[in-house]
């Protein structure tokens, strides 16, 4: 899955790396070490400019809320749930199925975390032993220190109870796409701890690469079968994961130290 990633780049640098076009001085986000759920984030995307004369498409490096709100729906409240679309049923859930087919996003990302139960505590549950977990994260990025490109969807939702020329009447959101993680072994893996993204989790954000951008973007290609095939896994071996401060399992904590690397393991959160 992916449940909180760090961005850290800025419109100049991602515009460089995705020849945006198009991006609103007033839609700035400031760096984030610690992206959760609702959160605004920047998207990548292949749209006509609003009120443009010309239909053809421009990239844009939009602003946009992190829970995905289907057009049709009457609140915004299934929002915080719908934060990832599975890649094996993405084009035929009713949430996601327009999406897929016309409002496809690059959501960039310098990598994200996730989170393994520490084996001690694992007896502990098989033991049938009560107790809190306690788990130990890790960050996941490309090894060569390249953008992580996830998958994503786009969607617009009206809100009715406002008139149109306020501020809120239209949201903007998205998803991430995830798919199976990785049994192959990391490229740099850590001395102590998980070898394969499988041994952190079964879930993995869907990484997109250079040579999927352009087809992933493109309105025009509306087919679900053809679509279905960008779905495929990136090559393995592009990366690496290392274990961080458990301060980042907090929300409030925004920082450049959630992503230092540690030694190993934390006391306590052995792998």
């Amino acid at each position: 899955m992916c449940g909180r990633y760090a961005a850290s780049r800025g419109p100049e640098d991602l515009a460089g790396v995705f020849e945006i076009e198009k991006w609103e001085p007033e839609e700035v986000l400031a760096p984030d070490y610690n992206v959760a759920p609702t959160k605004e984030v920047y998207a990548v995307l292949d749209r006509p400019l609003k009120d443009a004369d010309s239909p053809v498409p421009v990239r844009q490096l939009r602003k946009l809320k992190w829970g995905l709100v289907p057009s049709w729906s009457k609140t915004p409240e299934g929002g915080a749930r719908m934060i990832n679309a599975r890649a094996e049923t993405v084009h035929e859930k009713p949430s996601y199925r327009r999406a897929f087919s016309t409002r496809r996003c690059i959501i960039p990302a310098d990598g994200y975390y996730e989170w393994v139960t520490a084996k001690d505590e694992r007896e502990l549950e098989v033991e049938g032993k009560k107790k809190r977990q306690r788990k130990q994260p890790y960050f996941v990025l490309p090894a060569d220190g390249s953008v992580f490109a996830m998958a994503g969807l786009y969607e617009f939702w009206r809100d009715r109870t406002l008139p149109d020329d306020h501020p809120l009447a239209w949201w903007v959101t998205c998803s991430v796409i995830t798919t199976e993680a990785e049994t192959t072994p990391l490229a740099v893996a850590p001395d102590e701890g998980p070898h394969a993204l499988a041994d952190i989790h079964p879930r993995m954000p869907l990484m997109l690469t250079p040579d999927r951008w352009d087809s992933w973007l493109d309105p025009a290609r509306t087919d679900p079968d053809d679509l279905r095939e960008l779905l495929a896994p990136p090559p393995a071996g592009l990366m690496r994961a290392y274990p961080v401060s458990t301060a980042v399992s907090n929300v409030r904590n925004n920082g450049p130290e959630l992503l230092k690397e540690l030694e190993g393991p934390e006391e306590g959160t052995l792998f």
